[in-house]
């Protein structure tokens, strides 16, 4: 795909166009309802309060079944059925570990919340057709940006 650069999203515009047809996220790295004052958990939440379906990819936590009384994978393709964005709560330097799970889901999009960058990582997505958001917080943009 010579036009992969096309894949990852920096304007509002480009933004405004993904938020408006996400309907299904999963959150790889979300906290549980005791870490509710974390942005883990409490961005998913509103989401989800949002009407947004979540489905909760945790990291950690391996005796949790559900959270936001949704049941929890263990990895992004485990998750069933189609997958508009994966909400990505990881370090920078963590997010290579998840590329080779992220890409045999193939997402629409993988948005990296705010305070995660990795070039690297959003060049293997964006060249695989992903689109990509890279450091910027889904709920700000959402509320500022989204369909509702």
């Amino acid at each position: 795909m010579a036009d992969w650069k096309a894949n990852l999203l920096e304007t509002d515009d480009a933004i405004r166009a993904l938020l408006a047809t996400v309907k299904r996220v999963a959150v790889l790295g979300i906290k549980t309802e005791e870490q509710s004052d974390q942005a883990a958990f409490y961005v998913p939440q509103a989401l989800a309060s949002a009407g947004v379906e979540i489905v909760p990819v945790p990291v950690y936590y391996p005796d949790v079944k559900t959270i936001l009384g949704r049941p929890v994978y263990r990895s992004v393709k485990e998750i069933p059925g189609p997958l508009d964005l994966v909400d990505v709560f990881r370090r920078p330097a963590d997010v290579p570990k998840h590329l080779e799970d992220l890409l045999a889901k193939r997402p629409r999009a993988v948005w990296l919340q705010r305070g995660i960058r990795n070039d690297e990582a959003a060049e293997a997505l964006a060249r695989a057709g992903v689109k990509v958001v890279q450091d910027r917080c889904l709920m700000v943009e959402w509320r500022r940006l989204g369909p509702g």
